[in-house]
């Protein structure tokens, strides 16, 4: 075996993260490259098994062959060194042989997979990415209504079959507990103890115990008001560890809580009873996921799993599928485009068939080796930014709703690049396929935005206009407002990654090689508020999307200005 040091120096690479890369749950595109650096890992790990085994084999031989030697002079010493060739041959093994067989034990067999392992390592992810794709699987359990027993045996909606999964284990649901602790968030604390547990009482061999998972749990429970199953489950905790100190001394006070809470029910007349039931009731529908900073997270999570979308029978059967020329232009008169309407109200409009598989590999081509970035320069400004929270330098903050001051937008779970036109002709063919069809001026618009969604990948509700209390939104272009957005969707989505419009109801779904296109701005220029939207979680697949953000300038006489929002 390895000297104790080597397995040292072995343990401490494979524990290094390095900062050189960071957020890799961010984009599923630049996660298939930690699939391939894992597999060259094996392979050298293989080969250095190999070696050892190769080894051991050595030694195994020479210990067998001195075995059977020794037993048979032992028997006779005198007589077996009274013969001169074993005479010679005990003083070479002993002067020579076995320092050779000293070498061969000591020598490490693990430099050529420790080195490949050092230099890999560059490229792991850190434990900001492991905490990130739990609080990514977390999200897709609370967004698309899952239970743990769902996720962690890996039956999603929307999953291949033909897809390998490896069942979560118990450390890994765990994991996924001690993380949500360390937010004090007590909910998914509980919900993923109690699945560990699960896993523990039904057979499941695991390094952790149950006294650690019980811990965990019983206090999380305590947390959210549940005494009683608090107390039930410290004194299994005690069952199992009598001495356990801090069990202990929970006990102690769950039970003095307890009995406390009882003697005042007891003084209590009817009223105050009713009340503390209907109290008590309240707390219970209350109590699941911890509130934050979106004030409506429940239409947003409501429009991903399809509920509560606004489109009455009456208003859809106004909505048609046309073949569409863009009022005769010499490019679609033969070929027109297909135009399916997604939404009224806003009207949002889908083109089929507007990118080919050939030019969506190209575009993904371009952009994947700048989505391993860390920074890339933001095409507006010139300036160095994290790539995966960076729209523009307008999207580098964002109004926080509660206490209405600019804060960074850490909603986006994406990486994105831009691909200018003269980068390669697939770039500009797009762009002026974008301007045929809509009839817009893209000369002044965004670079092409390409964007690759990661574990749970989503971006929160968000207007894409300048409103009125950000003046300087996009001064430094010098095009005016953002007029029109168009989206295209690269890749079919098995489960989740719906484009959702939470004011007025409206979902939109992914379908390779379309486009939907909306006005940001009424004809008078005003911001339509009803835009306002936002990219569901991909709960299962990769999600690939490019989208183009069209400015008002050089648009005077395409799309005219007028005072009646209605036009």
């Amino acid at each position: 075996m390895a000297p104790r040091g080597v397995w040292c120096v072995l343990l401490t690479c494979l524990f290094y993260t390095s900062s050189a890369d960071k957020d890799f749950f961010t984009s599923i595109g630049q996660m298939t490259d930690l699939l391939y650096t894992e597999k060259d890992l094996v392979t050298s790990l293989k080969d250095y098994i190999r070696a050892e085994e190769s080894k051991l084999e050595q030694v195994k031989k020479w210990a067998q062959k001195l075995d059977v030697l020794s037993a048979t002079a032992t028997q006779d010493p005198e007589g077996f060194l009274g013969h001169p060739v074993n005479a010679f041959k005990l003083m070479k093994r002993l002067n020579t042989e076995w320092g050779e067989l000293e070498s061969l034990v000591l020598k490490d067999m693990s430099d050529g997979f420790i080195s490949n392992l050092t230099i890999q390592r560059q490229y792991f992810p850190n434990d900001d990415d492991q905490t990130g794709a739990a609080k990514a699987l977390m999200r897709l359990q609370d967004t698309y209504r899952l239970d743990t027993q769902t996720i962690s045996t890996g039956e999603l909606p929307g999953t291949n079959t033909d897809v390998t999964m490896s069942p979560m284990t118990v450390e890994d649901c765990f994991e996924l507990g001690k993380i949500a602790y360390s937010d004090a968030d007590y909910y998914h604390t509980e919900l993923w103890m109690e699945q560990a547990l699960k896993q523990l009482d039904g057979g499941e061999e695991s390094s952790v115990d149950m006294v650690t998972i019980l811990d965990y749990l019983s206090y999380s429970i305590y947390q959210q008001g549940e005494l009683e199953r608090a107390l039930d489950y410290t004194k299994r905790l005690l069952k199992l560890d009598s001495a356990h100190q801090r069990a202990n001394g929970n006990l102690k006070y769950f039970e003095y809580q307890l009995a406390k809470q009882k003697k005042v029910e007891a003084e209590e007349g009817l009223k105050e009873k009713e009340k503390r039931e209907r109290e008590k009731r309240e707390a219970s529908e209350k109590k699941g996921r911890p509130a934050d900073y979106l004030p409506e997270r429940r239409k947003y999570e409501q429009l991903c799993r399809g509920e509560g979308i606004k489109m009455t029978p009456r208003r859809q059967s106004r909505m048609f599928c046309r073949y569409s020329d863009n009022n005769r232009h010499p490019l679609y008169v033969l070929g027109p485009v297909k135009q399916e309407d997604e939404w009224d109200r806003p009207r949002i409009i889908r083109y089929h068939d507007v990118l080919s598989n050939s030019e969506i590999e190209k575009v993904k081509e371009l952009a994947k080796p700048r989505l391993r970035r860390a920074t890339i320069s933001n095409p507006i400004t010139g300036v160095l930014e994290t790539a995966h929270y960076r729209i523009s330098k307008r999207r580098a903050t964002v109004h926080d709703p509660q206490t209405g001051k600019l804060t960074t937008a850490h909603y986006r779970v994406s990486k994105s690049a831009w691909l200018t036109a003269y980068e390669d002709p697939v770039v500009d063919k797009i762009n002026q396929r974008i301007e045929d069809i809509t009839g817009l001026n893209v000369k002044t618009a965004e670079e092409l935005q390409v964007a690759n969604y990661g574990v749970g990948g989503q971006y929160e509700p968000h207007f894409d206009f300048g409103r009125k209390d950000e003046p300087d939104a996009f001064k430094e272009l010098g095009t005016g407002n953002r007029i029109a957005t168009w989206l295209i969707y690269m890749s079919d989505v098995p489960s989740g990654g719906a484009t959702v419009f939470t004011d007025v109801g409206a979902a939109v779904w992914p379908k390779k090689g379309s486009a939907v296109f909306w006005y940001n701005l009424f004809p008078s220029g005003e911001g339509d508020y009803s835009t306002r939207h936002a990219a569901c979680p991909v709960l299962v697949g990769n999600k690939w999307v490019s989208n183009k953000w069209i400015h008002e300038r050089g648009q005077e006489f395409r799309r005219r200005c007028t005072l009646d929002e209605s036009d």
